[in-house]
């Protein structure tokens, strides 16, 4: 939003400019948990210590805003707010609503993009450009919106952590890690971990990508300079902004800042019931795929090709998040191709476990409605896993449903 920008430009520079150039050592420090977010309560324990309090409340403030069209929306959009899409139950979480993407394969079998991308718009600024699906583009799925909490820990975990962890795995549940670019650092390549697909590695670029691609709103990065287009075809004549819209990048990265500094989600009540169901999850095999733990990088480590450095706030942080971050085929692929190329079509992210508590809308499309029903459609690589919860009593069923509502 443009009102904001000159007063969040310190902000700015402190928090992004910096770590482009900062060259600290890796500082010694002990493991400690990371700070929860408690999500049953309205308390003030949103914020994770990486912002002042001024500065948090300045990013959220624009995660929260509304863009308008003299702002640079659209012209063809799903959004108007960040938080339009992440607030459950506070800014930065999960909620109902999702994207829609489509492409159809050609005749060897490989996924091809609906026109102008498969990300379908659901809104435009005027008739004339909405987007539409086309018959001829038969692959399609919705995607939901995923949670933010505690992401800026999950983006300080390093490559080689999430390496040892797939490593790890047995070869028939084993995840597959792809790299993939970082914006804010040209030429160099990461770990993606955001995403279903893991297109994104940084905050930062997973920022600037959905800026552009939910809000129609440019920003100054190579891969987001120039607008979305209406089914391939140009939406110049309504465009009214120049691009890049967000020039001077604030805009992102304040929401850059908003997301680097959500706590991670809190546990609910723990029983006797979910404590059983906690030992049923690990013996099944749920936690290969779901991994329970990691520790991020210490602070001072530079990530994101350079571009970061690991704050004290997140480094050296034990954290719960119930994902390994890797692509998994578990027979519930989409058939969509992002970032990971063909052999990627069905497979998806892991997603977090964490906060699966505030969600009612599981899996990538949203179609399970409770754990029983996400947990049956898993196939692919969780087929004897889903195949040995099924042969479960109704009782150690009801446990482990317990112990993943407590997350």
């Amino acid at each position: 939003m443009r009102y904001i920008k000159l007063s969040a430009f310190v902000l700015f520079a402190a928090v992004l400019i910096l770590p482009f150039t900062h060259t600290s050592s890796v500082q010694s420090q002990s493991v400690t948990e990371a700070p929860t977010f408690d999500m049953d309560n309205r308390t003030d324990d949103l914020n994770n210590g990486f912002s002042t309090t001024a500065d948090f409340a300045a990013a959220r403030e624009e995660f929260e805003g509304v863009e308008g069209v003299a702002d640079g929306l659209g012209p063809c959009y799903n959004a108007q707010s960040c938080r339009e899409c992440h607030q459950n139950p506070e800014t930065g979480g999960a909620t109902q609503i999702s994207e829609f993407r489509a492409g159809h394969q050609d005749a060897f079998g490989n996924f091809v993009d609906a026109p102008g991308g498969s990300l379908i718009n659901d809104r435009a600024i005027a008739a004339a450009i909405q987007e539409r699906v086309s018959s001829a583009d038969p692959v399609r799925t919705f995607r939901m919106t995923r949670s933010t909490f505690g992401d800026g820990f999950v983006e300080a975990i390093a490559n080689t952590t999430l390496q040892a962890n797939v490593a790890a795995q047995p070869s028939g549940q084993r995840g597959t890690l792809i790299n993939v670019d970082v914006f804010e650092a040209p030429g160099q390549t990461r770990i993606g971990r955001f995403g279903w697909k893991d297109q994104q590695a940084s905050l930062l670029s997973f920022s600037a990508d959905a800026y552009l691609n939910e809000m129609g709103i440019t920003s100054n990065f190579a891969q987001t300079r120039n607008e979305n287009t209406s089914n391939g075809n140009s939406v110049a004549a309504f465009d009214g902004v120049p691009d890049p819209e967000d020039a001077d990048n604030v805009d992102v990265g304040l929401f850059t800042t908003f997301m680097r500094s959500l706590s991670a989600p809190g546990r609910g009540p723990i029983t006797t019931q979910v404590n059983q169901g906690a030992a049923l999850f690990d013996s099944l095999g749920c936690d290969i795929c779901h991994t329970p733990t990691f520790v991020t990088a210490a602070p001072g480590t530079l990530i994101n090709g350079g571009a970061t450095t690991v704050a004290a706030a997140l480094g050296n942080k034990r954290i719960h998040p119930y994902s390994d971050f890797a692509l998994h085929n578990v027979g519930t692929g989409d058939g969509i191709v992002q970032n990971g190329g063909q052999g990627s079509a069905n497979q998806l992210n892991t997603p977090a476990l964490w906060g699966i508590r505030s969600r009612i809308r599981l899996m990538h499309d949203g179609e399970s409605l409770t754990v029983n029903e996400a947990i049956l459609r898993h196939d692919g690589q969780a087929t004897g896993i889903r195949n040995t919860y099924n042969a479960l009593s109704t009782a150690n069923k009801q446990a482990v449903i317990a112990f993943v509502l407590s997350l």
